[in-house]
């Protein structure tokens, strides 16, 4: 069995989309980054990485290519499952999402189903959970958004 752990974070900006999970969130603000900037998918692609001990998402994927420029994150997560459905499954995730705004919990199951299709993993394996920083920090004074997720693989 490998774990990995993975983080990310963006910056909250004016006229861009907030993308979590792969679903659109209706919010007046969304992620600054290369690719969509959704720090759900890019934490989860650098536990995955990390449980494989392939490095991480600038490795593989740099801001410095213009491949990447404007894709979803759930393209750069099914290259990431190439890799790990060589030698593993994967047995579950868990995530968090530091956020004051929007709330999460009404886009979790939503972002589940998708994950799901993605990682080719039954809905109840992905755990999403959402908090605040209690308006303390970056995130508490809604300058950005920040992901944490672990995930268990197992040998096929």
């Amino acid at each position: 069995m490998r774990v990995g752990i993975g983080y990310d974070v963006h910056r909250l900006v004016e006229n861009r989309k907030l993308i979590l999970g792969g679903v659109e969130i209706h919010h007046e603000k969304g992620l600054l980054g290369h690719s969509d900037a959704d720090v759900l998918v890019h934490s989860i692609m650098d536990a995955l990485l990390g449980a494989l001990g392939k490095g991480d998402i600038g490795r593989h994927f740099p801001d410095s290519d213009d491949a990447y420029k404007g894709i979803s994150s759930l393209e750069l997560l099914e290259k990431v499952m190439d890799l790990v459905e060589r030698e593993y499954y994967i047995v579950n995730i868990d995530n968090v999402i530091m956020a004051e705004r929007p709330k999460i919990a009404p886009y979790i199951g939503e972002m589940k189903k998708t994950l799901s299709r993605i990682l080719k993993l039954e809905e109840e394996r992905i755990n999403i959970k959402g908090t605040t920083t209690e308006k303390l920090g970056f995130v508490g004074r809604e300058e950005g958004i920040a992901s944490e997720s672990i995930v268990l693989l197992d040998n096929k």
